[in-house]
């Protein structure tokens, strides 16, 4: 007999830390202070190289996800990794949800298209 004991998965929107879209395009209006600290957050996590290559590796893969066994190659070690990836999260730039003894990690679309328009160009209205 089985001590085991299946546990219900959290919906990712549900998830801790769930990411959200992070600002209005720069040219819409002047930035509020906490708009401001949230795009420089995102701009700084993603201002290092290896977070770069771990953002756009989760984004491109197949899916909208990837395990942290599918992304590690990108010349640091696993606990740096982790490291960048924990930022990238703090970031609001991605969420992630455990399965077994993986962590997969996402991009929201939201986040993404928030992300494209935060630096878009809009024709000023007038």
């Amino acid at each position: 007999m089985s001590n085991t004991k299946a546990l219900p998965l959290p919906e990712p929107a549900e998830a801790a830390g769930a990411a959200q879209p992070c600002c209005p395009p720069l040219t819409e209006r002047p930035f509020t202070a906490q708009e401001a600290e949230t795009a420089a957050r995102m701009f700084k996590a993603l201002g290092d190289p290896v977070r770069l290559r771990l953002f756009s590796a989760v984004a491109s893969h197949e899916g909208g996800e990837a395990c942290v066994c599918d992304i590690s190659d990108v010349g640091v070690s696993q606990p740096t990794v982790s490291h960048h990836l924990k930022k990238l999260k703090e970031a609001g730039l991605l969420t992630s949800e455990r399965r077994g003894t993986w962590v997969y990690y996402r991009v929201e679309p939201s986040v993404l298209a928030a992300t494209g328009r935060l630096l878009t160009m809009t024709p000023a209205t007038g």
